[in-house]
């Protein structure tokens, strides 16, 4: 009976829902190409020729290397999005020690917020969503203070779609749709894996025998919170609910079809190197090295003697111009052809401009998500320690992307066709924006803080070298007439 027990267990344990069956194998492709590397090798993604056996065919794909731009393409929104650090505006930050504990590590790995949000962005960008847990040990403490010293609170936990193999949601009366019911991986190795599964009454660990197939050991625990503490990020959002979609979905079928692109170029070159020696069957070749004598019968016909195949290798540069065209495809489904070294000499200042647009919005949709996701997280965090969540995430949702070289030629335009000391002053007011340059401060020789007026300062009137009259109501402005020529 108790061996029925366990077989069940492991059933009901390695059990998945039809929509993970169906992504699974996409999921995989999609980790594997972000990954690259052995990762992306030992997947045996690239088409198999014709006639092509299991040692050659293993032999290719060690050969062929990764363009990887998948990586590539995430890094650089990566980059975008967490250039300047989330606001996070509350109170009980600074004044709860277990929030600001959480803050300075959130997955008790030592991984700040930050950084904990910024892997959470990579893997949504990935797989299209990941799976937060916000979970707080059950501990015999009877005070908070008991709970800090034992270093007992919240933590964040993140979990990828190929380990959450089953969940279902619930519709509640008000309309909105609750998680009723999760299942995941844990933690696996050769020999066993732990598997979780959460409902609303209660939560059970499933330890599974890899080799046996078979469940090793049940624990279940009561819900004590009677609700699922996870949150589902998106990247973007799909029609289905709990299923994002990726940034690399099709990115990475190109960068497949320039894997396999590469590896024709290789083959190619090889064959141009070392072509190929056609012989009769009983020509005794000994090797294939500089000089080596070849023998024939002697009665050979002499139509029938050794010749060299000669590889024609002209379709090489049209390999590369196929490998050239898909990575401007990829530019263009990423939306990054702006910010590439190589596109900014070929478009113009009007296609640059819309790409920074394009990209723009999807950074500010994918911050977006990032900012409620948080929200979300802090409001378990809350539930969790019997406080009420009132305060507010801010994530950037401008990028401010533009050509600077561009913006600096037209600048530089307008003030060469324009006399006027005002449009002049306005110019280099922008073109000090743009580089940075602080110009009070140059002016005067010295610091001054953001917002702060040097002491003595009165608005006036400045004097162009052609009598024009200037107005200036704040040292800002002094110091771009005094730049302009303007005296006072």
């Amino acid at each position: 009976m108790a061996e029925t027990t366990l077989q069940q267990a492991y059933q009901r344990a390695v059990a998945t829902n039809q929509l993970y069956n169906r992504q699974r194998d996409r999921w995989q492709f999609l980790l594997d190409s972000y990954n690259g590397g052995d990762d992306f090798r030992r997947g045996a993604y690239l088409t198999r020729y014709q006639l092509e056996n299991d040692k050659e065919y293993a032999q290719r794909l060690k050969t062929t290397p990764l363009d990887n731009q998948c990586k590539s393409l995430i890094s650089l929104y990566i980059s975008f999005l967490f250039r300047e650090s989330p606001v996070r505006d509350w109170d009980a930050f600074e004044i709860n020690p277990a929030l600001e504990a959480m803050l300075e590590d959130a997955d008790l790995d030592g991984r700040d917020m930050n950084a904990f949000m910024k892997d959470v962005a990579i893997w949504s960008s990935v797989f299209g969503h990941v799976w937060v847990c916000c979970a707080k040990p059950q501990t015999d403490a009877i005070t908070l203070a008991d709970e800090l010293a034992s270093n007992v609170r919240p933590y964040l936990s993140v979990y990828t779609p190929l380990t959450v193999t089953d969940w279902s949601w619930a519709k509640q009366v008000n309309g909105s749709y609750k998680l009723e019911y999760i299942k995941y991986v844990e933690e696996a190795n050769d020999t066993q894996t732990v598997i979780k599964e959460w409902t609303t009454e209660s939560i059970t660990t499933y330890t599974v025998d890899t080799k046996k197939n078979e469940a090793t050991d049940i624990v279940v625990e009561p819900n004590g919170i009677g609700r699922l503490p996870f949150i589902c990020v998106y990247a973007e959002r799909s029609p289905v609910r709990g299923l994002g979609v990726s940034m690399i979905n099709d990115i990475a079928d190109q960068q497949l079809m320039i894997a396999n692109e590469l590896s024709e170029i290789y083959d190619s070159e090889r064959l141009d190197s070392h072509p190929s020696l056609v012989v009769t069957s009983d020509t005794n070749v000994g090797g294939a090295s500089a000089g080596q004598i070849i023998t024939v019968p002697e009665t050979m016909d002499p139509a029938l003697k050794p010749y060299v195949l000669q590889f024609q290798g002209g379709q090489i540069g049209a390999i590369y111009d196929s490998i050239d065209h898909r990575k401007k495809m990829i530019d263009a489904m990423g939306n990054v052809g702006g910010v590439r070294a190589t596109a900014t000499r070929e478009m113009s200042g009007l296609a640059i401009a819309t790409e920074f647009q394009l990209l723009n919005a999807r950074l500010s949709s994918i911050a977006d998500n990032l900012e409620l996701a948080e929200e979300q997280i802090w409001q378990e965090a809350c539930a969790y320690l019997g406080l009420e969540y009132s305060g507010e995430i801010n994530y950037p949702d401008s990028f401010a992307l533009h050509n600077i070289d561009d913006e600096l030629d037209q600048l530089a335009k307008m003030k060469s066709l324009s006399a006027n000391p005002a449009i002049q002053a306005e110019v280099d007011k922008r073109i000090a924006e743009i580089l940075d340059i602080e110009m009070l401060e140059q002016a005067l020789g010295t610091e001054v803080a953001e917002g702060e007026q040097p002491p003595g300062f009165v608005p006036h009137n400045m004097t162009a070298p052609d009598g024009t009259i200037l107005y200036v109501e704040s040292p800002e402005d002094e110091a771009l007439a005094l730049a302009s020529g303007y005296t006072n």
